[in-house]
């Protein structure tokens, strides 16, 4: 009788349903929860959890928690973060190609860099992160830079000779501050606020979603829309990560993405619209018109070196675009 009851109680055991296995992503970024950074991830981690009927959990890292944005990107090539959205310029130390779209007065305005990013141009450059271990998922965008300092307001290249101006750990944004005559500091971002408050730089360059989302008004005095760089996002994944999803969770999370960079842009162009009152509002002196071609002239040395290094033929398949 005994071992009846054993052989019933290991046939219901047998019999019991499969529990559905959970698969629970790190999402890290250095902004704040609520920046543009923030608005994309949670649309991604609604739109993820709901799509997969929770089979898909997102766990959220804001503000730097998980490091640098160097940091974050070592840890998606290691697999211990599963995905992070970070600024193409950081990226560019791991995947060189995507330094293309940090060349200076290379886009003339936010549709024609949208069209790039979308187009054959930036499909290219996110293949070229399978040699890295990570998967290019697709782009957002901080918008375009503007220009911020302490020391006085920036209408030529001659008001930046001599000027401390922190920057990305990034080869191009430093020769292009150099070519200017400035002194270019490469700054973590978790660390920039306090090295602008401390006046261990005087400046940086940012675009109004970060300048505003980030409240540098508060240690700035005077800003100047530059508009020099358009700013990309970038959304990876682990390599590790990605191939351990099926092809219907790789599906999910590529809507996703598309979800979270449409609310990403839509939260800069929101920016963009309303950010100078914003920051004007926050004491920051704004110098709006500048000589955009007294800059270009100036940086023309430095940008036929990008030429060559990117290819010409880019440059002028970029510039084509209307």
């Amino acid at each position: 009788m005994k071992a009846l009851f054993v052989a019933a109680a290991m046939l219901m055991g047998f019999a019991a349903p499969a529990v559905a296995q959970t698969t629970t992503l790190k999402y890290a970024f250095v902004n704040p929860m609520s920046s543009h950074f923030g608005a994309a991830a949670t649309t991604f981690k609604e739109f993820v959890e709901k799509e997969s009927a929770g089979k898909i959990k997102v766990d959220i890292f804001p503000g730097g928690a998980l490091g640098g944005e160097r940091e974050i990107v070592e840890s998606l090539q290691l697999g211990t973060v599963d995905m992070a959205m970070t600024g193409t310029s950081i990226m560019g130390n791991f995947v060189p190609e995507v330094l293309l779209y940090d060349v200076p007065f290379l886009f003339k305005d936010t549709r024609q860099a949208r069209a790039v990013l979308d187009g054959q141009i930036g499909k290219d450059v996110l293949a070229k992160f399978e040699d890295k271990d990570l998967v290019g998922l697709g782009y957002g965008e901080n918008g375009f830079k503007m220009l911020t300092n302490n020391k006085k307001p920036v209408l030529k290249p001659e008001d930046l000779v001599g000027m401390t101006i922190r920057v990305q750990e990034n080869e191009i944004h430093i020769a292009a501050f150099k070519q200017l005559g400035a002194r270019p500091t490469p700054i973590a971002w978790p660390e920039l606020y306090a090295a602008l408050q401390q006046g261990v730089v005087d400046g940086q360059d940012n675009p109004i979603s970060n300048v505003l989302s980030a409240k540098f008004f508060q240690v700035q005095k005077y800003g100047t829309l530059l508009r020099h760089v358009f700013a990309p996002t970038v959304i990876t994944m682990s390599s590790a990560t990605w191939g351990k999803l099926s092809d219907a969770d790789k599906a999910i999370v590529q809507a996703a993405v598309a979800k979270a960079v449409a609310t990403q842009r839509a939260a800069v162009d929101e920016y963009e619209t309303s950010g100078l009152a914003k920051l004007k509002e926050g004491g920051m002196q704004i110098v709006e018109t500048v000589d955009t071609a007294a800059f270009v002239e100036k940086l023309a040395p430095a940008n036929e070196i990008f030429a060559k290094r990117f290819g010409q033929d880019k440059f002028d398949a970029i510039r084509a675009m209307n």
